[in-house]
């Protein structure tokens, strides 16, 4: 009723009220009138998102339909147009769908479920109880998260709380009590305080999980349920990440229903911008390729961060730079609160030019102009690779992805290009120099041997001067033995493809090449070849007599064998000088290529034209046996009706899984933890099975390391580790004097729990304390008074009374009665007796 007047002003207008004044002949908007009960403002996003949207250049923000104190946040962040993926999915986060989407790293996610949430909430409001909840993995980027909403809701005046590990929960406490409307936490502080609180979450309509997977895959799945399980049924649900796999089965406990899946950039995953480099090289070898690109790939003005697998690589590095007067910080998971912000805050402000973190910082970090990447530590999968390197070439700027790969993580690099749906392009020993930008891109090259022992050299010269550094270099190599045995193991077909990869027989980067002069080239390649040297005769053969047994065994077995030999010497040879440079192409199973490349690559052959052949038992020798029988097995398929056991793009799914395997997610979970936040020693091995050995089964049992652990039943019938309740919030309360009956006004707690202080009497015992808006809970005093207030109110109204009737003069005249009459009682008895002692003191 008290919106007709100002709708029926609004709906006479049909124009744009963001860019078009009023015409001639039209009526002015009207305020609203007596007859409304409040003068809130009416809704009109349905009618600004219709009138904009007849304009069909109408591509930004006003065309979403926001209100103005949203809009205008927008505009002062200095947004203009939205990115696709905010285009795609704020009109769908505003009609009230739950939205699970995915998009690369950089594109703005981060706005696409605030804007959303400014314009539901719209205001502050004087319901008690959060109605916003957003969820993220680390106290980073819930930080980054917490930075950003205040920018973006600048002029809604909503009130946000934060909730994180590593802070007081005292503060917690006393900012859940200032009643905000948005929460933004990590989910185990959050349970924690919950638990503690006995906080309801029943008026949350909004509910925000940033990075998704990383929720999942950091352990924290029990924590999520509890939260769900406190949440009430009509909120709406959005999933964000970079990565997300196709089926939603695994995300099905977050309390999704009918969901909207939005991908984009799902066949690009990496960025146009972004080019790749690929160096081979020692394990022992990668401290001194590191610093030779800090020094003289990396430009000085460049920001790089460099990926290791363990906290111990982080430090030993950040000491072996310094050292080299490399400036550089270090971020890992066990660092202390305060040394992370000043490490990061550092970096940020251009003190230091090298961040040196562990995968902790892969999926929260946000430092918009990074420049390069530096995989120190190869990742074990694509999708962590696509994090490492999702950090750099945003927003436009170009960056580039320098990895060192062991031989023993060859594999690891094989399933990326495969994960990819890329070709690896090995780099040719007889290319020539290439230019500044060109042939440089996606290939695998050695780095030459002159370079590594330069630095190499001077690294030796450091170590053998700092007993510090030696210590921290024998716990780094320690601590990767341990990161090699806990890494998932690469697949079974990247592992026979390394091993048909000649190696020895790579050529030198472009990178490193373009450096070089030709007569330099040369002195390297003849280096290589004494090196690569291999000796025709085994050890049986040299220097052994014609008579010798085994010399005339090792020249029978090479007389056997010269036709294999030969095959596939020549085929090396000529995959070496290959104009075009060895490429190994990573294509899909036969059954997904096409059917006339099937058709031209087998000839005809007697087969063709008989169904059946009889008399042929002896298989033919000859090179193309096996391709043969794979071309025989691929013409039986019906490619009509043939269905294929795995869909075409089955290996990029399993690389945007959870788990990376396509199995269950309890499974999946166990593994990641270790792959992703397995940055020490106890961390490593936190998940592995061990064995115990039961007395009453008089067997060896498994244990994950959880059996010994109390555990609690909340009120969502979830059992959760007794930890959460150790009565903190009560404590904070007796020492904040606040009663219960005070928490249940605030409307976030359990209104069925009894008052505690109602019997005992004393100050702050019998009655809560007036409040008022400078104490820590912020709220008015209190018109309610308790039974004591009331009783000590009456004795000192009587108390008044005696006093104006003169009844200290009546008091006074009483005493002296009662004293002359103890005098006259007392005289006359002796010293000895009760009244005599009393006539004596008078």
């Amino acid at each position: 009723m008290c919106q007709a007047p100002a709708l029926r002003a609004l709906q006479a207008l049909s124009f744009n009220p963001y860019t078009h004044p009023l015409g001639p002949g039209r009526p002015l908007p009207t305020f609203p009138t007596s007859e409304c009960a409040s003068d809130v403002e009416p809704d009109t996003r349905e009618l600004v998102r219709a009138q904009n949207k007849k304009k069909k250049k109408s591509g930004g923000f006003q065309s979403m339909g926001l209100s103005y104190p949203v809009f205008k946040g927008i505009m002062k962040k200095g947004y203009k147009v939205p990115t696709p993926i905010q285009r795609k999915t704020i009109p769908l986060i505003l009609d009230g769908k739950d939205v699970v989407a995915m998009a690369r790293t950089g594109s703005g996610k981060t706005a696409c479920f605030l804007i959303p949430m400014f314009e539901r909430l719209k205001a502050r409001s004087a319901q008690t109880g959060a109605r916003a909840l957003i969820l993220s993995p680390t106290r980073e980027l819930a930080l980054q998260t917490m930075k950003f909403t205040k920018e973006l809701g600048k002029f809604t005046g909503l009130k946000t709380a934060l909730i994180l590990g590593g802070d007081k929960m005292e503060d917690q406490f006393a900012a859940l009590h200032e009643n905000p409307d948005i929460i933004i936490a990590t989910p185990g502080r959050l349970v924690h305080v919950a638990v503690e609180m006995n906080l309801k979450l029943q008026s949350v309509e909004y509910v925000v999980f940033d990075e998704a997977d990383r929720l999942f895959e950091m352990g924290f799945a029990e924590q999520l349920q509890e939260i769900i399980g406190r949440l009430p049924g009509g909120h709406q649900t959005v999933l964000f990440s970079a990565t997300l796999p196709k089926l939603l089965v695994e995300f099905a406990r977050a309390g999704l229903t009918e969901p909207v899946l939005i991908r984009l950039d799902v066949d690009a995953k990496l960025n146009e911008q972004l080019k790749t480099s690929f160096f081979l090289v020692r394990e022992d070898a990668k401290a001194a390729v590191l610093l030779h690109l800090l020094r003289n790939v990396v430009r000085p003005q460049d920001q790089t961060v460099v990926f290791v697998a363990t906290k111990h690589h982080a430090e030993y590095l950040n000491e072996l730079l310094m050292t080299q007067r490399v400036s550089c910080a270090h971020i890992y998971s066990a660092l202390d609160q305060t040394a992370r912000k000043i490490n990061l805050a550092k970096f940020t402000h251009g003190k230091c030019s090298t961040l040196i973190v562990t995968d902790l910082a892969a999926r929260g970090l946000d430092i918009p102009l990074l420049d390069n990447v530096i995989n120190y530590s190869f990742p074990a999968k694509g999708k962590l690779f696509l994090h490492r390197v999702g950090r750099v070439a945003r927003a436009g700027r170009s960056g580039t992805a320098y990895s060192l790969v062991a031989p023993d993580e060859v594999p690891y690099l094989l399933d990326l290009h495969l994960f990819l749906g890329r070709s690896l392009t090995l780099a040719c020993p007889h290319e020539e120099p290439t230019g500044a930008g060109g042939g440089r891109d996606g290939v695998l090259g050695r780095v030459p041997q002159g370079v590594v022992d330069d630095e190499d050299c001077g690294l030796r010269t450091t170590l053998e001067a700092s007993l510090e550094l030696r210590s921290l270099g024998r716990v780094a190599d320690n601590a990767q033995q341990q990161y090699v045995r806990s890494r998932p193991a690469p697949s079974p077909e990247s592992i026979k493809r390394a091993k048909e990869l000649d190696l020895a027989g790579l050529g030198l980067h472009p990178l490193f090449s373009s450096h070089f002069q030709e007569e330099e080239l040369q002195q390297l390649q003849l280096v290589d070849s004494i090196r690569n040297y291999r000796s025709r005769t085994t050890i049986f053969e040299i220097n052994a007599s014609s008579r010798d047994l085994s010399s005339q065994v090792m020249r029978a077995k090479r007389q056997k064998d010269r036709k294999a030999i030969a095959r596939f010497q020549q085929g090396r040879q000529e995959r070496q000088e290959s104009p075009a440079g060895p490429a190994l192409s990573l294509q899909a199973p036969p059954e997904e290529q096409p059917e006339e490349e099937e058709k031209e690559a087998a000839g005809e052959s007697v087969e063709d034209v008989f169904t059946e052949v009889v008399g042929q038992k002896r298989q033919k020798p000859g090179p193309d046996r096996g391709a043969k029988r794979r071309r025989e097995e691929a013409r039986q398929r019906d490619q009509a009706f043939y269905v294929p056991y795995r869909p075409k793009d089955f290996e990029s799914e399993r690389g945007l899984s959870v788990g990376g395997d396509g199995g269950a997610f309890e499974q999946q979970a166990a593994g990641a933890v270790l792959d992703l936040m397995g940055d020490e020693a106890q961390s490593l091995t936190r998940g592995r099975q061990q064995l115990k050995w039961d007395r009453k089964k008089k067997r060896f049992v498994g244990q994950s390391g959880q059996e010994d652990k109390k555990k609690i039943k909340t009120e969502s019938g979830r059992y959760i580790s007794s930890s959460y309740k150790r009565d903190l919030y009560q404590k904070w309360k007796q020492k904040q004097k606040i009663d219960d009956r005070d928490s249940e006004e605030e409307g976030a707690f359990d209104r069925r729990g009894p008052e505690r202080r109602g019997g005992k009497r004393g100050r702050g015992q019998g009655a809560s304390q007036p409040r008022t808006p400078g104490t820590p809970a912020g709220r008015v005093r209190s018109e309610l008074k308790t039974k004591q207030q009331i009783l000590k109110q009456r004795r000192r109204a009587q108390k008044l009374r005696f006093l104006q009737r003169g009844g200290l003069k009546q008091l006074s005249a009483r005493n002296r009665r009662r004293a002359q009459e103890l005098q006259q009682g007392a005289f006359g008895r002796g010293a000895h007796s009760k009244k005599g002692k009393m006539r004596k003191k008078m």
